[in-house]
C-alpha cells in the first residue's frame, strides 16, 4: 500500500547535533533503533528517549525493528552517561526505556532504578518517565523500578489481545495489564501510561475493549498511533487508519476516564511526553 499523505514526514535526524552528542556518550535511543518517523523533529527540540541495557533484545516482536539477538553485557556506567547527556541537552523531561532482557534475573529493573537515580541527582528538577518491558510479571522487579520514584510509569500494551501471537510473541496481554494494575497499586501517586498501534488487523470492538481494559487497570494516559512497517522483515501494514478515526478514539477514551489521550497517525509513546505529563 502507498503511504498516505498524512503519514509522510521528512527525516532530518542526521543533521542535528543531538545525534552527535548521543554518540559521544555511547548512548542508544529507541527513536533510532525503532526507526521512529518523528526522530528528526524530536532531535531538533532537542529531546530523545534513551534506550538502556544495550541495543539487542531477547524477544522478537513482529512490529519492532530493534535487533533480536544475544545481548551484550550491561554497561555499569550507562546510568551516569544518560544523566550527563540529559544535562548537556538541557532536558526538563527525561524518558528512559530499554530492550527486553529476559536473560537478566531482574529483567534489568535494578539498572532502570540506577539510571533514574543518576538522572535525579544530576537534574533534580527534571521529570522522569520510564517505559519498561513486562519483567515477565515479576512483582519484585516492578517494585525496584517504582522505588526509584519516576514521575511516570509507562508500559505499552501495543495491540489487541487476539493479535499477540504474531505481534508480541513471548509477551502476554493479561500479564501486561496486570503489570499496569500492580504499578498503580504499589505507587498510586505515579502516573500510569500505556500505548498501542492501529493498522495491524485489529477490529473496532477489540480496540474499544483494549481501552476499557487499560482504564480498568488504572492507566491514566494512553497513546494511540499508526503502525508503520520499519523493515521488510517486519509485519506488513494491514490498514492505514484515517485521522478522523483516531480523533473518534480520543473522544471515546476521554469518555472512559483517561486523564490524557494522544491519538493520531504519527503519535508515538514517547513523543511530546513532557506535554502529556503537563496535562495530567
Amino acid at each position: 500500500m502507498r503511504l498516505p499523505e498524512w503519514l509522510k514526514t521528512k527525516d532530518r535526524a542526521d543533521l542535528h547535533p543531538t545525534k552527535q552528542l548521543l554518540r559521544q556518550h555511547g548512548l542508544t535511543t529507541v527513536c533510532e533503533e525503532a526507526r521512529c518517523p518523528n526522530r528528526g523533529a524530536c532531535f531538533a527540540k532537542p529531546t530523545a528517549a534513551f534506550m538502556i541495557l544495550g541495543s539487542r533484545c531477547t524477544r522478537n516482536c513482529g512490529f519492532c525493528a530493534v535487533t533480536s539477538a544475544a545481548p551484550a553485557a550491561v554497561d555499569s556506567d550507562e546510568p551516569k552517561k544518560v544523566a550527563e547527556a540529559s544535562a548537556e541537552m538541557g532536558l526538563r523531561y527525561v524518558v528512559i526505556t530499554s530492550v527486553t532482557r529476559d536473560d537478566l534475573s531482574d529483567g534489568g529493573a535494578g539498572h532502570f532504578a540506577e539510571t533514574v537515580l543518576a538522572v535525579r541527582r544530576r537534574l533534580p528538577g527534571a521529570k522522569i518517565e520510564v517505559l519498561t518491558p513486562d519483567f515477565r510479571g515479576d512483582a519484585a522487579a516492578l517494585a525496584t523500578v517504582l522505588g526509584s520514584r519516576p514521575d511516570v510509569f509507562n508500559h505499552n500494551i501495543e495491540t489487541a489481545e487476539r493479535l499477540y501471537g504474531t505481534v508480541r510473541p513471548g509477551a502476554d496481554y493479561r500479564r501486561s495489564l496486570h503489570l499496569l494494575e500492580q504499578a498503580k497499586r504499589i505507587a498510586p501517586a505515579i502516573s500510569a501510561k500505556s500505548g498501542f498501534m492501529l493498522g495491524l488487523g485489529e477490529r473496532p470492538e477489540e480496540v474499544h475493549q483494549l481501552l476499557l481494559d487499560l482504564r480498568s487497570s488504572g492507566c491514566d494516559i494512553v497513546t494511540i498511533g499508526q503502525y508503520l512497517r520499519p523493515t521488510r522483515n517486519n509485519l506488513p501494514v494491514v490498514e492505514y487508519v484515517k485521522p478522523e478515526i483516531f480523533e473518534e478514539l480520543r473522544t471515546a477514551a476521554l469518555g472512559m476516564g483517561f486523564h490524557y489521550v494522544a491519538s493520531g497517525p504519527l503519535v508515538r509513546s514517547s513523543m511530546n511526553a513532557e506535554e502529556m505529563y503537563a496535562h495530567v
